[in-house]
């Protein structure tokens, strides 16, 4: 007996009211728990970037020349009306009628063909796109604000704009409304559900999924290159990788991560871990893989980290293999704390201990570090400051969301789309996993590093700050120095880099990558992708060594390894874990880095 129409509609108006009951159960436990943790933390302040004031002055400034004020609004009136005749012609077929505002090729919001074939659609976006430029020169042009506050109020208007935009909205979404249509609806009850389950993680703040973290396993199928940990102490394990080649270079590669995140960005898939290919390309690794600190390290300084840290790694790499001499790589903020061991080295009569330093999208002159600035002024310092106090660390989501507004619409409203509207589960890919795997950052160490390096930029002065009591100054390192950035960097853009090639006081080569901060550095061998630049010659002037540069198609590593193997010392019969002074404490990648910041 087949069941009747009214049965099947009760079924799904039954189904349905389910549904919605269990929304409204879990929401009202999400609202109950995000109540409960804001009474924990005692933080009443409401404006924690510091924001309302850097707005009010900007408003003030724009006050005070209303005659600008009314050309700009003139202008825009103007160009709306060009706009909207435009579209009409496009409605009566007029096929010929040109776009107002040129919509940018690697904008990948408006790739859905609906934003340039259907007039509606392309009138929607037209108004946002034309809107948008008026809204930032209107910001952009407004004199008399000092260079902190105007930075400020154009990456908060952008973000803004970017929230704005008309493919955050169900209904002026081409791409949403076809999926509910298709769907009879489906999607959006999947997107409440999949918003439910990121605030549930998030314990009432949004803790956006980007990928499907079910499908990768730290030690199987991420940070999984053979090896095991030799060395351990309160903030490190050290990693030395097991020889793919029966002879490797005298002298061990030490490679310093940042402690933001985890080291394996190093050694995601087989095919593109960078430790994979520098093992068979014969060198002996070593790896520092940072502990996620808890309350317990709070008072762990930025010397404590240089001390437990490359330091430490160096006289357990001698034990390992007996060599005393290392080829060291530091990246980000892994390498400004390798920067600094060099000048403490150097200054200390320890130079000889590193034959030579790689950078990959290092800073050390943070004068122009980018829109990371506009967090770093003193009041949300102080707010930020505050917030550590009660925990004595960081919370990781909290720095990851700030890199993450660094590049919105690819890494929050992207996934606001796919998630919320289309009801989508997110993508499972390597580099989005490990960029959810944040790490915390003790207190006491991230304070000095924020406002030391970012505020007051004492790096660039000789003797500038004191480490362990050495007076630091970069122009004593005299070890030859490959210096890698990345074109498109947001976190250390690479003029800002640029500028060590006049501070560091040997032999510099600076080589120049396409694409990002991870994705310019992890382009393996091969690799047809981004490009790179280089140049023989490191004038002053970023612009004047991109002028006179080369650019060559693929990856950089073989570039690299040309120029490492002159520092090797020449090749000895391989080591492996466990073959010196250090036994094997257990398998790579250790037990560090499985520590996540939500365990």
């Amino acid at each position: 007996m087949t069941a009747s129409p009214i049965d099947e509609t009760s079924a799904e108006f039954a189904a349905t009211a389910r549904q919605f009951s269990d929304i409204a159960a879990r929401s009202q436990k999400i609202v109950q728990d995000f109540l409960k943790s804001q009474q924990e933390s005692g933080l009443e302040d409401l404006d924690p970037l510091n924001i309302g004031g850097a707005f009010l002055e900007l408003t003030q400034k724009m006050m005070a020349d209303p005659k600008r004020l009314w050309e700009l609004q003139t202008q825009y009136w103007s160009d709306y009306v060009d706009l909207w005749t435009n579209t009409t012609r496009r409605m009566l077929g007029d096929e010929s009628a040109e776009p107002k505002v040129a919509t940018d090729p690697d904008d990948r919001r408006f790739k859905d063909a609906a934003w340039t074939d259907n007039a509606a659609f392309e009138y929607v976006k037209q108004s946002y796109l034309l809107a948008a430029q008026y809204i930032q020169r209107s910001v952009a042009e407004t004199e008399e604000l000092d260079d902190q506050t105007s930075h400020k109020v154009a990456f908060f208007t952008k973000q803004w704009i970017d929230a704005m935009a008309p493919t955050n909205f169900a209904v002026t979404n081409p791409e949403v409304l076809r999926a509910t249509v298709d769907s009879k609806g489906e999607n959006l009850v999947n997107g409440i559900n999949n918003l439910l389950t990121d605030l549930e993680r998030g314990k009432g703040k949004l803790s956006i999924r980007m990928t499907d973290e079910t499908k990768f396993k730290v030690g199987e199928n991420v940070a999984a290159s053979p090896g095991s940990v030799v060395f351990q102490n309160d903030l490190i394990q050290l990693i030395q990788y097991t020889p793919t080649t029966e002879k490797a270079f005298r002298r061990p590669l030490l490679i310093i991560p940042p402690w933001i995140n985890k080291f394996y960005i190093l050694d995601l898939r087989n095919s593109n871990s960078f430790i994979r290919w520098a093992v068979a390309k014969g060198h002996a690794v070593f790896v520092v893989s940072w502990v996620n600190p808890d309350t317990r390290l709070a008072a762990k300084t930025f010397e404590d980290y240089m001390i437990e840290g490359p330091l430490a790694a160096m006289e357990a790499i001698e034990q390992a293999t007996g060599e005393k001499q290392v080829n060291m790589i530091g990246y980000c903020l892994g390498g400004t704390l390798t920067a600094c061991t060099m000048a403490h080295l150097a200054n200390s009569g320890q130079s000889d201990r590193v034959k030579s330093v790689t950078y990959f999208a290092t800073l050390v002159d943070f004068e122009n570090a980018g829109d990371l600035c506009v967090f770093i002024d003193d009041e949300q310092l102080k707010n930020l400051e505050k917030r550590m106090e009660k925990k004595g660390y960081l919370e990781g989501r909290d720095m990851s969301t700030t890199f993450n507004m660094l590049r919105a619409n690819d890494l929050i409203w992207s996934f606001v789309i796919n998630n919320y509207l289309l009801g989508k589960d997110p993508f499972p890919l390597d580099l989005l996993y490990w960029n959810s795997d944040s790490t915390r950052m003790p207190a006491a160490m991230h304070t000095f590093y924020l406002r030391n390096m970012y505020q007051k930029n004492l790096l660039t002065k000789p003797d500038g700050m004191k480490l362990l009591g050495t007076p630091i100054n970069l122009n004593s390192v005299k070890a030859p120095t490959f210096i890698l950035s990345t074109k498109e960097d947001h976190i250390a853009p690479w003029k800002a880099t640029y500028s060590s090639t006049q501070l560091y006081g040997g032999s510099v080569t600076f080589c120049l990558s396409g694409s990002g901060h991870i994705a310019g550095v992890v382009n393996p061998e091969g690799s047809d992708k981004y490009g790179y630049w280089v140049n023989a010659r490191t004038p002053q002037a970023p612009d004047e060594w991109y002028a006179s540069a080369t650019k060559h198609e693929g990856s950089w590593w073989p570039v690299w390894q040309k120029w490492i193997s002159r520092q090797g010392g020449g090749k000895v019969a391989a080591r492996s874990p466990g073959d010196g002074k250090l036994k094997v404490i257990e398998a790579a990648p250790g037990s560090y880095v499985k520590v996540r910041s939500s365990d």
